[in-house]
């Protein structure tokens, strides 16, 4: 396997000196302009899929990306996880994810994301549909103090840029049943409302009234995954869109869950039953303790088949 990248370092390799570092070529636009190259040669790396040792190699020791204020940086273990999940370079995010646990799942710099209250790698997990990513990254957020999860779990986007969505809105909206399932049953509140007022359900519900009607199986596989999870007294934007417009929501959704939605009936005995064998799974155990769900098994949930 070629490393053509190794050629690109020799011309701005950076030097350390007494702990500090010191750019070839001096400050400013040049230093600038081999920040931009060294990144970009990361980027191409992970892209690539080159081995881990060999990525970890670059980012401990021959890659600096440039920060506003003219900072010069090394990449960080949350920064490199960003780009894994966009590549889907799963051997790398295992490594990171095994061997940084807490700092992976940092706020990133600036430059990777906008708002940095939180860290968005869940979120990117979904848009990507990095499903086995995603559950690693699930794992190892069980491991944080309570509130610390929650914040992870919960994080909102940008209002700017991302509506205020959560991760669950996101897999709502891409229509992700996996990831969907995924962060539910890893403790993601259905209850949030993103920037405009919507629940992750309003997002859904909104996915199936387009028109024309596409994906359909999947739009109804996620809204009955996401019945199992959300309190039955939720009250939710769309709900008086699908009773002034009743006939037409009847046949996208289906009378029994239209009913159930409008709370004109309550749920199937099924829905309850999963309901309450769904809330005896922990999250740390989720969705391996599926498969002992005393259920047959295509009445179960999902065929989620993750190695662990």
């Amino acid at each position: 396997m070629r490393f053509p990248q190794s050629l690109l370092f020799s011309e701005w390799k950076a030097q350390c000196v007494g702990g500090s570092l010191r750019w070839v070529g001096g400050a400013g636009a040049q230093s600038q302009k081999q920040c931009k190259k060294s990144s970009f040669a990361f980027y191409q790396a992970v892209r690539d899929l080159l081995p881990v040792w060999f990525l970890e190699d670059m980012r401990t020791m021959e890659v600096f990306h440039w920060e506003d204020g003219g900072k010069v940086s090394l990449y960080s273990p949350s920064e490199a996880l960003l780009y894994a999940l966009v590549h889907d370079h799963q051997p790398y995010a295992r490594h990171l994810l095994a061997k940084f646990p807490q700092s992976v799942l940092a706020a990133p710099s600036q430059n990777f994301s906008c708002c940095q209250a939180s860290a968005p790698h869940l979120a990117m997990a979904v848009r990507y549909n990095r499903v086995r990513v995603l559950f690693r990254i699930l794992k190892a957020v069980q491991a944080f103090p309570p509130a610390e999860r929650a914040a992870h779990l919960d994080r909102r986007g940008c209002s700017r840029v991302e509506g205020g969505k959560t991760a669950l809105h996101l897999a709502c909206e891409l229509v992700r049943p996996e990831c969907l399932l995924l962060l539910l049953g890893h403790g993601a509140s259905p209850c949030l409302h993103d920037a405009v007022g919507n629940t992750p359900l309003d997002t859904l519900l909104q996915q199936v009234g387009q028109a024309p009607a596409a994906n359909m199986r999947a739009k109804l596989l996620c809204l009955d995954c996401l019945f199992l999870f959300v309190p039955q007294d939720l009250r939710f934007a769309m709900k008086q869109q699908l009773l002034d417009d009743r006939q037409r929501w009847q046949d996208l959704l289906g009378e029994s869950r239209f009913r159930c939605l409008v709370g004109l009936a309550p749920p199937s005995l099924f829905v309850g039953a999963m309901r309450v064998l769904i809330r005896t799974i922990a999250p740390e155990h989720f969705p391996e303790a599926l498969d002992d769900l005393p259920l047959p098994h295509f009445l179960k949930p999902l065929d989620l088949k993750l190695e662990s």
